[in-house]
Formats: structure tokens, sequence, C-alpha cells
């Protein structure tokens, strides 16, 4: 890249000279574009491989090479002379070209995030690199016997006793007090980054950078926590009638271990039936593969290069990676045959064929999901199908009585489940807010603050500890979380237009998409292909005919009588 801008400076005088001076800018930019994609593409293709390795194997040394690729590729971000070049052609105006100007987009927010200088820049790859690394191989201990998120999950999804329980619970917790240190160091060190580029802090940079306004989110966010505040109320109430009843305890004493899942961010299954039976004689990646290909969105070669089940020092978390935007597409799963692992192989498959299907005739840079949050409502109107009682049906060959017995349960089920996440969201988004307006606060205290009004779950007596330390998004993809949100809401918009204007049917019910290759069609032409040539809300209303709102999610999840 070093003798790039000199070229360009150099063309530039060519074009000049032969009249056309019209176009000088948009030249310049498609020879620095050329040239930077020539760079990068290779390194970052690697990078992705390295990060990869580490994560199928724990290794420090696969850590290590992955994040030096980071820095590498941060490094090429972090060109001053590069950046002052793309802010002098956004200022110019002159990049009229859509598909150039929106590559032009794309590059001056990637080299804006990266202007600072090496060594802090190399500090906080570093950093975050370890703690990575603690995070994937860190195993909580229950009696001095280390154990699995899988095995905490499944004392905390069946174990009726409460001490055991809360043993469990407080394994989970044990990895936050490994690394909390280390992750206010580097919140602290993003602080300082953020500040240096003019922003008022990190969380404020972040969204700035991924199209995003604070003030919008937290409008957005409010508007939840009207909405849902009855809802939730009440149907919590049921709830912690069931979960106190299950551990014989009363409602009073009921406290976050007694919870199916360490964060309460999950539905507990306590409505008399039990859809993990469903799935416990069956293959789930097998039922996942016949699904995609039944809906025109084949993923065998996805499944042939991904990690799907357990071992020892393999990172315990589910993700989806594209390699190299050319089709290298790759899953990580810890695969029990279960409904919650039914649910996560839907949900990562759903972010791997998004990748998969972007139209390699789109530039490279563009290659991606046009938001974090649309790969992500992708992934959730997928996921959802795992409790859906017409999918249980088709895809596990159930009887009549069988999807009779699911549906008594499954719209509640649903329904808590949506309330839950989205009072879930509302934590993560709003002390990851808090977290990095004041990162010397009494964070320990912030967190159950939080969790307690959005929640409604308990602080344990006497309880001060960096438990908020122990979700991994905030060391590995801070100011994300609100994205699952946003994603939410997307994923019912999307199923609303394919059910009324793809599918042409007047209601939603029975439908599975099982076999609908319709919609598949319409995911694959009008979500996938475009990969980032639109801002996210272009793509949206181009999609389904109107911008993101979350009327559709409301009426489906909150106000359930309410109907399109």
């Amino acid at each position: 890249m070093k003798t790039l801008l000199m070229f360009i400076s150099m063309m530039s005088m060519s074009v000049f000279f032969l009249g056309c001076a019209s176009n000088v800018e948009e030249k310049q930019m498609q020879t620095f574009i050329t040239s930077h994609v020539d760079t990068v593409k290779p390194i970052q293709k690697e990078q992705s491989l390295a990060w990869w390795d580490a994560a199928t194997t724990g290794k420090s040394e696969d850590y290590d090479r992955a994040g030096d690729l980071t820095l590498k590729i941060r490094r090429i971000y972090s060109d001053p002379k590069e950046f002052a070049f793309l802010k002098e052609m956004k200022d110019s105006g002159q990049v009229r070209d859509a598909v150039l100007a929106r590559q032009l987009d794309v590059l001056y927010r990637g080299y804006l995030e990266n202007q600072m200088e090496p060594d802090l820049l190399k500090t906080i790859v570093d950093l975050s690199s370890e703690i990575e690394e603690k995070f994937s191989t860190f195993r909580g201990t229950i009696g001095g016997e280390k154990v699995t998120d899988n095995e905490i999950k499944s004392i905390l999804k069946n174990q009726t006793d409460s001490e055991q329980r809360k043993q469990a619970w407080l394994a989970s917790k044990q990895v936050g007090v490994a690394v909390a240190g280390d992750l206010i160091e580097l919140i602290k060190l993003r602080n300082q980054a953020a500040k240096k580029l003019g922003f008022e802090n990190y969380h404020t940079m972040s969204l700035d950078l991924v199209e995003q306004d604070v003030e919008e989110l937290d409008k957005i966010f409010a508007e939840l926590y009207e909405l849902t505040n009855g809802p939730f109320a009440a149907l919590k109430v049921d709830l912690d009638k069931k979960l106190a009843a299950n551990c014989d305890v009363s409602v009073s004493d009921l406290m976050p271990w007694h919870y199916h899942d360490p964060f309460f961010q999950e539905t507990p299954m306590v409505y008399e039936l039990d859809l993990d039976v469903y799935y416990a004689n069956k293959d789930v990646k097998e039922l996942a593969a016949a699904f995609y290909n039944g809906i025109g969105l084949k993923v065998e070669s996805v499944l042939a290069k991904s990690d799907l089940y357990e071992r020892e020092g393999k990172n315990p978390h589910a993700f989806s990676t594209d390699i190299d935007r050319e089709g290298d597409v790759r899953i990580l799963c810890n695969i029990k045959n279960n409904e919650s692992w039914m649910e996560t192989i839907l949900h990562e498959l759903g972010h791997a064929v998004y990748d998969k299907y972007h139209d390699l005739e789109v530039p490279y840079l563009l290659r991606q999901p046009a938001h974090a949050f649309t790969t992500e409502a992708v992934a959730m109107f997928f996921g959802r199908l795992s409790r859906n009682p017409a999918w249980m049906q088709q895809m596990l060959d159930l009887s009549d009585a069988q999807r009779r017995e699911i549906e008594q349960v499954s719209g509640k089920y649903m329904q808590l489940k949506q309330l839950i996440f989205a009072r879930w969201a509302m934590v993560m988004y709003n002390f990851e807010k808090g977290l990095y307006a004041d990162p010397d606060q009494d964070l320990n205290a912030l967190w159950w603050r939080t969790v307690e009004k959005y929640q409604l779950i308990q602080k344990p007596d006497g309880r001060d500890a960096p438990d908020w330390a122990a979700k991994i998004h905030f060391a590995v993809a801070p100011c994300y979380y609100h994205n699952y949100m946003l994603g939410e809401l997307l994923a019912s918009q999307l199923h609303h237009h394919i059910v009324r204007e793809i599918l042409k049917l007047t209601s939603d019910e029975n439908v599975s998409y099982a076999g609908q290759r319709k919609a598949g069609a319409f995911l694959r032409k009008n979500v996938f292909e475009a990969g980032d040539l639109y801002h996210w809300n272009e793509m949206i209303e181009r999609a389904t005919g109107e911008p993101l709102t979350a009327k559709y999610f409301v009426a489906q999840f909150v106000n359930t009588r309410t109907k399109y």
C-alpha cells in the first residue's frame, strides 16, 4: 500500500489532462479499492482461519497467531495518510456512483475506527485476545471438579435441589472473577481510543460507526420497556410459581439459580411438556440440513467444514463464520440432541446461509450482511422454528395428538421466550451503556440494579462479585448485544411479509416454512444477495416495503390478540 497514494496522484493528473475531471475522484476511488482489496483479502482469510483454529483447539499458539493477524489488519486500517485520502474523497462529494460511494463509506468508517496510536492499538488487540482465550479455555468447578457449560446448564435445567443449583450457578460466574480486571482495563483502553477520535466514549463511537444512533436506540428500548412491563410481569408471576414448586421453595425465596440458565436469558421449560423428548432420538444436524435443503438453501458445504460436537479445549459458544467471502462458511456448535441445540443449529445456519448466498458479483468490501442485526434477524427467524408445532410435526413426523400436546403450551413458551429475551436485551444494552460511561463506578452494584429493574430477579444477599464479567459479549462483541433485539424486531417483520406477500396467506397459523422454497428464494434474492450494497434500513424497506418497525414483534409476542 505504500505506493498506492503516489499512483493515485499520478493517475489523477493524467485523467485531468484528458479532460475527464468530473470522474477523477471516482477513478481514484476505484484504484484505491482495488489495491486495498488485493492487500487485505488474503490476510483476512488467513485471520479467519486462525481464529477458527483457535476456537476449535483452544491452543495458545493459535490465539497468538489470530491476534497477530488481527493486529496486522488493523494496522492497515490505521494508516493516517490513507484515512486522509478517504476523508478527502468523502468531503468532496464527487464519488457519486452508488456502489463506489457505498464502498467509500464502508472504508471510511473502517479506517476511522482504527485511527489510534500503534502502541495503543496493539495493547487493545493483545488484551482482547488474552481475555477471549481465557473464556474459551476456562472451566468452572463444583466441589473441586471441572464442569462444562453444558453440564452447568443441565443442572440448572433439571436439578430440583436448590443448593446444587446454587453451586452450578456460582460455577458459571467464576470466569467473571478470572477476567474482570483485564476486562475493565480493556474497556478503559477502548474509551481512551474513542476519545482521541473525538467521541464521548467507546459505546457512542461503536454505534456511530455502524450507522446507529444512541438516542434512536434509547427510544426503541424505552418503548419496549413500557410495552412489555405488564405482559412480562404477569407471565413471570405464573413462571415463578412453577419454578418455586419445582424446587420446593417459596416464591419470595427464588434466587437467580432457580432459573434455567445462568443469566435468565432463556425460557425455563416448566409447562408440563418437555420438548427435548421429541428431539432426544433424532439427529438435530440432519434435521437442520433437511429443512434448509427443503427451502432451497443448501447447507451441505457449510456442515462439511463445520465443527459440531463438544470436546476439551474447544470454544463452548456457538457461532458462524465467513472465512473468505467466497463461499467458505462454517459453524461451530457443541451439539446435543435436544430442543435448545435444535434452535441453536437452525440459528447458526441462518447466519451461514446469509453469508453463503451473497452475490459474488457484489464487490468484496460489500459482500457481508447489511448490518450485524440483519444477519441476527435471519438467524432468529429460523431459530424460532424449533418450538413451532407445525414445523415439529412435519420435520419429526409427529402424530396429530403429539402436535396438539405441543400446541397447548408452545404459544405460551414462545411469548415467554420473546419477553424474557427482550428484558434481557434491555439489561445488556443499559448496563453496557453505563459501563462505558463510567468504568470506575461500582459495576457489580450497577449490574444488579439493572437486573432487578428489567428482569425482576432479586440479588442474592451480600453478593458482591463481577457477575457481569461472566458474559463473554462484553469482551469479544462489545456494544453489540442490542442488535439481537433489533434482530428479533426484523425477524417478525420478515415473517409477516413472507406470510402475507410471498405465501399469500391471511394468517400465520400453521406456517412452518418446511418445504416452502418461495420463502428461501425471497430471502436469498431480497436479503442475502445484496450484502451491504445498501444502508440497513434501505435494504429492509426494499425487501419488506417499509423501514424497520417494532409493530410486528409487538403484535406477534406482546399484544398477542392483535392481528397483522
